[in-house]
This record gives structure tokens, sequence and C-alpha cells, in this order.
């Protein structure tokens, strides 16, 4: 019955476009599952969008972890950390979502094998962003 108001095929168009965004970080991925899980939730599809320098999220963390603004800490060490993927520096990588870990107590897979990760991220980006 929902097709029959068209609300079928809204959520069928929003699922392609997920999709989509996803086609290229898991066709670089390929079979690795384990580089497309580690990266999927952490990176960003397009780091040219964020308004803030990493340096500003560094410090923003710092504040909100000094206040013990624990959401806003995570949040911002999240950013710097995919602002790390972006530039390529795998050692920001590990202190950002080390530091994202340590106030959140939560796990991030991309510290397992973060310089495949990143390799995997660079990747993506030299490919998708390049234009």
């Amino acid at each position: 019955m929902a097709k029959m108001f068209g609300k079928g095929k809204e959520k069928s168009k929003a699922s392609k476009e997920t999709m989509r965004n996803l086609t290229g970080l898991e066709q670089i991925c390929g079979s690795d599952r384990e580089a497309y899980e580690a990266l999927s939730p952490v990176m960003f599809l397009d780091p040219r969008k964020v308004d803030v320098s990493m340096k500003e999220a560094v410090d923003n963390a710092k504040k909100a972890d000094k206040e013990k603004d624990v959401s806003r800490a995570r949040m911002w060490y999240e950013v710097a950390g995919g602002l790390a993927i972006y530039e390529g520096n795998t050692k920001k990588v590990v202190e950002y979502y080390g530091e994202a870990e340590r106030v959140t107590g939560e796990k991030y897979l991309i510290r397992n094998d973060p310089e495949k990760a990143v390799a995997k991220a660079t990747e993506y980006y030299k490919q998708y962003l390049s234009s």
C-alpha cells in the first residue's frame, strides 16, 4: 500500500543514494571487510567540506574534555581523527581516536590497523576527490 502513495519509491531512491555513496569506498576496500568496517564509520567522504582545521578540532576536544563534556570531546576528537585520515597522518589518527576511546570507553576499529586503513582512505580520496 505504501507504493500507492509514493512512499515506496522515495525509500528505494534514498537507499540507492546511500549505497552509491558507499560504493567507492567498498570498491577500494574490495574483499577487505576489516578495512571497510574500520573506515566507514569514521571517514569523511568529502573532508573539504569540514569548516574547521585539525588544530581547531583538537583544541575544541581538549577544552570539552577538560570540562568533562564527554559527547563534545568525543565529537571533536572524531573530527580531528577524520581530518588526520584525510591528511594521511597515521600517527595523528592513532592519537585522536585513542583520545576518543579514552573519553568514551568505545573502541574504534581503525586503531587495529591504522596504516592499512589510512592507505585505503588515501586511495579513495585520490580517486574520488581529484576534481
